[in-house]
């Protein structure tokens, strides 16, 4: 059975291994090609948007800057944004800044906006946003320690300076909302929309 009935693959913009992984798994052939993009650029010309916002101007703008070089393909961007209170965050640039992130949102519950923008040539076919509120635990300065050496480079891979699907997992003591939300890919509302658009079988 094929489940995908376009005759070329959706091109993903985004260089996330596991975003890959995930539309892989449910059965979309793929095109990867990471868009080009000064994402703090773009943040800082956000101003005081909020994090929602935020969210969807960088999906919609990799989905758009890879479609450019992809004409008559369908291109799907995405990113996620995180805020705490009034404050969002980004990718930390070093430990140091994963350490404060990290000890900024020890005992809080933040939300995980990940956005989708799905564009062909200069059309926008399809944008989401979806939430999830996840909180973290009280744990100890040694524990972030410890934490931080297990985990190495990885922490800087992805905002919040944590994995759920790995290690990161044992920061949390609860978590509301769709997994794959926090995985970075709102794969159901994505599937109904290839499926309404006639790209995967329905």
């Amino acid at each position: 059975m094929t489940l995908w009935c376009a005759s070329e693959p959706l091109v993903l913009a985004s260089k996330s291994a596991i975003r890959r992984q995930l539309i892989e798994a449910a059965g979309i052939p793929l095109d990867v090609l990471a868009a080009a993009l000064d994402e703090r650029a773009i943040e800082r010309e956000a101003g005081s948007a909020s994090a929602v916002d935020v969210a969807r101007l960088l999906a919609g703008a990799k989905a758009r800057a890879v479609a450019a070089l992809r004409p008559g393909r369908l291109v799907l961007g995405a990113d996620q944004t995180l805020a705490c209170g009034r404050r969002i965050f980004s990718k930390p640039a070093d430990r140091a800044a994963a350490r404060a992130q990290l000890a900024a949102l020890r005992g809080q519950t933040h939300e995980l906006h990940t956005a989708l923008a799905a564009v062909r040539d200069h059309a926008t076919l399809f944008e989401h946003v979806a939430t999830v509120r996840l909180t973290m635990r009280t744990f100890s300065d040694a524990f972030l320690e410890s934490y931080l050496d297990h985990v190495g480079p990885a922490v800087q891979e992805s905002v919040g300076s944590y994995q759920i699907e790995a290690a990161g997992i044992h920061l949390f003591e609860r978590i509301d909302g769709d997994h794959f939300t926090i995985l970075g890919l709102p794969l159901l509302p994505l599937l109904g929309f290839l499926r309404a658009e006639g790209y995967i079988a329905s």
